[in-house]
């Protein structure tokens, strides 16, 4: 059974840094593509950042230069390292997994983790 654990949510300043992790299990970790999204209050969700197994990177355009993904395959972990956050950046973040090519089309992965909150006021 697939799980994804996200963890290290909270509230920051804007200018300020947030890093989350999301563990996984269940799955051949090294060879599946990774992704998070976020979903703001009344808004669709948005693909954020995804890496694939071989450490090929994708960004939203509204977070290129600010946010970082990374995976850490012994540790069965994804980061996301988010600096110079902004007010907009405030929604619910979630973890995303499936085996393939990483996208940042939610309609492309199949295993979601449960989501962390990120606020960040100005």
């Amino acid at each position: 059974q697939v799980q994804l654990v996200e963890s290290g949510g909270g509230s920051a300043q804007a200018g300020g840094s947030l890093r989350l992790s999301c563990a996984a299990s269940g799955v051949t970790y090294r060879y599946y593509s990774m992704a998070w999204f976020r979903q703001a209050p009344g808004k669709e969700r948005e693909g954020v950042a995804s890496i694939d197994g071989h450490y090929t990177t994708r960004y939203a355009e509204s977070v290129k230069g600010r946010f970082t993904i990374s995976k850490d395959n012994a540790k069965r972990t994804t980061y996301l390292q988010m600096n110079n956050l902004k007010s907009e950046d405030t929604a619910m973040y979630y973890c995303a997994g499936a085996p393939g090519f990483a996208t940042l089309a939610s309609k492309d992965y199949t295993h979601w983790g449960q989501g962390t909150q990120v606020t960040v006021s100005s």
